[in-house]
């Protein structure tokens, strides 16, 4: 959310689009509540179940008059992310996402666990359960590398000026 802050000048509105099937959301709401007062700004949800609903979602947050989007991670929005892409873009709507595959969909930016440092581990996973270790003793590993990546494209699409701030702090610019 602190990267939307530093996009939109004036920020204080910023949409939340969720899965309320996933039974993290109400975690990830409240830690994107708790980071938005922080930031100065509101958080509106928009509950979207199916990709059918997500056109409707999206009338509603320009209705709303949303400034910015940040979406939750989960496999329904993974699934319709080109479509989120899409769909922001049409009502200039700047959205960070939770991982590359967002941004090369074509949203403004994500910030999250690098997806193939992530499947890079699983191997070692499957050695030690083949070596006869049970599942559940093995520990869960928390993601180590996390990526800022910003979409040049989607930027000048939406007529958005980063701040070089940002650039500088940016893994990568996806021209």
């Amino acid at each position: 959310l602190q990267f939307l802050k530093e996009v939109v000048p004036g920020l204080s509105r910023v949409a939340f689009l969720v899965n309320p099937n996933d039974a993290i959301v109400p975690t990830f709401i409240d830690q994107a509540q708790a980071a938005a007062a922080k930031l100065g700004f509101t958080i509106q949800v928009f509950e979207v179940r199916t990709l059918d609903e997500l056109e409707p979602a999206f009338d509603a947050m320009a209705k709303a008059r949303m400034q910015a989007l940040s979406v939750a991670g989960g496999g329904l929005f993974f699934q319709g992310r080109a479509r989120i892409a899409k769909l922001a873009l049409a009502r200039r709507l700047p959205i960070c996402g939770p991982s590359r595959e967002y941004l090369e969909a074509g949203v403004l930016m994500s910030y999250g666990p690098d997806q193939v440092a992530i499947a890079r581990r699983a191997p070692v996973y499957v050695d030690k359960i083949l070596k006869g270790a049970k599942p559940a003793d093995i520990p869960v590993e928390a993601p180590m590398k996390f990526e800022f990546l910003i979409n040049d494209r989607t930027a000048k699409a939406l007529g958005v000026k980063i701040p070089q701030s940002l650039l500088l702090r940016a893994d990568e610019l996806i021209k």
